[in-house]
């Protein structure tokens, strides 16, 4: 790749993580130490935005987990391969 075509997609990326995190700021600012979610009444239904929210976190940090994970195992290789 040029070096025009990685400048600019370092700043594609920088620019999507700081508006994700802005997002983010701005929707958990108001709750600050509440509860985020609301599950609701028994019998109504609304617990189901608070079950999917969380399966969505767990996978989410399993992902990462994995993630991590890889990156770690690939620099392994990549300095077992150097020596």
């Amino acid at each position: 790749m040029k070096r025009t075509t990685v400048t600019l997609f370092r700043r594609l990326v920088l620019l999507t993580v700081l508006s994700v995190a802005a997002i983010v700021g701005a929707l958990v600012t108001p709750a600050a130490a509440q509860q985020l979610v609301d599950a609701g009444k028994q019998g109504d239904g609304s617990g189901g935005l608070a079950f999917v929210l969380m399966a969505v976190m767990v996978f989410g940090i399993g992902f990462a987990l994995f993630f991590m994970d890889r990156v770690r195992r690939r620099r392994l290789e990549d300095d077992r391969a150097d020596h």
